[in-house]
């Protein structure tokens, strides 16, 4: 069995990439160090239809001047965090410390910022964040008059700069890179791809239009944080305050929210959803993205999971913007504020000691410091948590393993790996009108209680089982499942113009120890909307690494429902047929096939 990543413990605050160590303490206008002082800046932006200020503290290098300038970072908080949080002044001290300039900022509607939550909008917040470039540039003062005039130019008003951060302070990169391409590296980290896909997932390939399933627990956390602010930083600038019916984000994502939360899918509302999250979110504006990108993800996350910076990653490949992956053990769900040993820790600032520390140092001296011989590392590398050896827990590859292997749903239940195995024969299972299976609480931090081991009620799902494994199999990336299934009900209803009357399922993977213990790789489900229920659809669950030990078996599982996400409107009955020539097929990703 392998070792799981504990999962986090802390308020959704610091689950979101917002404080993990003690506050570095600040005084105005500057704190000598020793190696670098830190002076507490405001910048007035333009931020969309509104102006405000920006709270931001300078990192600068003792040695660094006029006469000896250097690269820059600019980096900034994640959701609900500001710039004096662990994780994120500690960016600025570790940046600092190895002779970066460093600016970090609290992001619009956090901490002292002014203006408005805008879901990292290129046009909103990547626009502000251009206007601290500007002052990198030397091309504007910071309120009180300081300049910047100790940055490397590579040409006049075009600093020598890269960006860091995670969660809402790794799309803020793309974000910026879009609208000003005078950033020179990314190191997005734990981030999103499109914001449809993470608050309503529909992980059936090829859905189009049809929305997914409302992950309502970490979207509702989110959306509390937001509009809680006061209670996090009282006298909030007026610039953050939008109406009584949206307080603190912009209208259309107060907008969003409603309408997720309604469990409604009219199509003019979906339309209107799907559009609004498509443009706040790197799937719209990858296009315009030229600055060097390291994607960094983490494996326990069921906020912004493996396939998200996959997506990323294959979309600035094809296009030729240079872009490297690395597959980290923690995120969103786990082992954030207690990382494995010798994985990255941002609020202790291990770069120089941890695997993807050393590749972030090596990314901006490439790209930043411009050594052309600085080896940036492989095209992708994964974290294997079943090798003890802090020093070969990352393995690497040109590229993701394709799929590999494939294995047959067969009608008395087992799991088989050629079609003549498959037995003839049908199972049915029944949703109830209440959740009857478990994958997570996502929000466990918040409210303090142990989270339950996963689970799926009897006659509310149907599992296939595999003999016990021969040999181990390493399964690294995102599996696929191709089903047919049979709903009656589900079909009558389908096309009443609303989508919440299509067919919802949720597909999964567990692993399953010779003594019948069951695992839940990272407790990652993948929830679908059945775009047709007459036609056969393919699934793509969420990317994983995982070690299958010998003698272990996979379990494949289709269930009613899960209770971190709303499920389906009313009763409806599903059969899975299976005959030798027509049944549903998984497919692995198995490294080294």
């Amino acid at each position: 069995m392998s070792r799981r990543v504990p999962r986090s413990r802390v308020p959704l605050v610091l689950a979101l990439g917002a404080a993990l160590t003690t506050p570095l303490a600040l005084t105005s206008p500057a704190t000598a160090t020793g190696h670098y002082t830190v002076t507490a800046l405001k910048f007035t932006v333009h931020a969309g239809d509104r102006t405000c200020t920006v709270d931001a503290d300078l990192y600068r290098p003792a040695d660094v001047d006029a006469a000896h300038p250097a690269p820059a970072v600019l980096a900034t908080n994640g959701f609900g965090g500001s710039k004096n949080d662990g994780s994120t002044n500690a960016i600025g001290k570790a940046f600092a410390e190895r002779g970066y300039v460093s600016l970090v900022y609290s992001g619009l509607g956090f901490g002292r910022s002014g203006c408005l939550i805008s879901l990292d909008d290129p046009a909103i917040d990547g626009e502000a964040a251009s206007q601290l470039v500007d002052f990198l540039a030397g091309k504007r003062a910071a309120d009180d008059g300081t300049n910047a005039d100790f940055v490397t130019q590579d040409a006049p008003g075009d600093p020598r700069v890269g960006m860091i951060g995670g969660s809402y302070g790794g799309a803020i990169q793309l974000a910026t890179a879009a609208v000003d391409h005078r950033v020179d590296a990314l190191v997005p980290m734990i981030t999103w791809n499109n914001l449809a896909y993470s608050l309503d997932p529909n992980n059936a390939v090829g859905s189009g239009s049809v929305p997914g399933v409302f992950k309502w627990q970490w979207t509702n956390g989110f959306y509390l944080i937001g509009e809680g602010q006061p209670l996090l930083e009282p006298s909030l600038d007026p610039s953050r305050i939008n109406s009584l019916a949206c307080l603190h984000f912009v209208t259309r994502a107060c907008d969003t929210v409603r309408t997720l939360n309604s469990g409604s899918y009219p199509a003019d509302k979906t339309a209107e959803l799907l559009d609004y999250a498509h443009s706040v979110s790197p799937v719209s504006y990858l296009s315009r993205v030229e600055a060097p990108t390291l994607l960094v993800q983490g494996q326990a996350d069921s906020l912004f999971n493996l396939n998200e910076a996959t997506a990323t990653y294959q979309t600035l490949k094809a296009q030729g913007t240079p872009t490297k992956m690395i597959w980290q053990s923690w995120g969103h769900s786990g082992g954030l504020t207690d990382p494995a040993s010798g994985e990255l820790n941002l609020g202790q600032g291990n770069l120089d000691s941890s695997y993807v520390g050393k590749r972030i140092l090596a990314w901006f001296d490439r790209y930043l410091h411009k050594q052309r011989n600085a080896d940036t590392g492989p095209a992708f590398a994964y974290y294997r948590d079943w090798i003890t050896d802090p020093g070969g827990t990352y393995a690497t590859a040109a590229q993701p393993p394709a799929l590999s292997q494939k294995m047959y749903l067969s009608g008395d239940g087992k799991l088989v790996d050629n079609r003549k195995k498959v037995a003839r024969g049908s199972r049915t299972y029944t949703n109830w009108l209440i959740s009857t299976s478990h994958s997570e609480s996502s929000l466990t931090g918040i409210i303090g209680l142990p989270d339950p081991a996963p689970y799926d009620t009897t006659g509310t799902y149907l599992g296939w089982t595999s003999e016990p494994l021969a040999r181990t199999v390493d399964v690294v990336g995102a599996p696929r499942a191709t089903l047919k299934v049979v709903s009656p009900k589900a079909e009558r209803t389908q096309d009443s113009g609303n989508a919440a009357d299509k067919l919802v399922l949720f597909a999964k993977l567990y692993d399953v120890a010779p003594d019948g213990t069951k695992t839940l790789v990272h407790r990652l489900v993948a929830p679908v909307r059945v775009p047709d229920v007459t036609k056969s659809f393919t699934v793509t669950l969420p990317g994983i690494v995982h070690r299958y030990e010998k003698g272990h078996r996979l379990r494949f599982v289709i269930a009613a429902s899960d209770d971190a996400y709303f499920g389906n409107r009313g009763i409806k009955p599903v059969t899975v047929v299976s005959a030798p020539q027509d049944t549903g097929v998984l497919e692995l990703p198995v490294a080294g096939r």
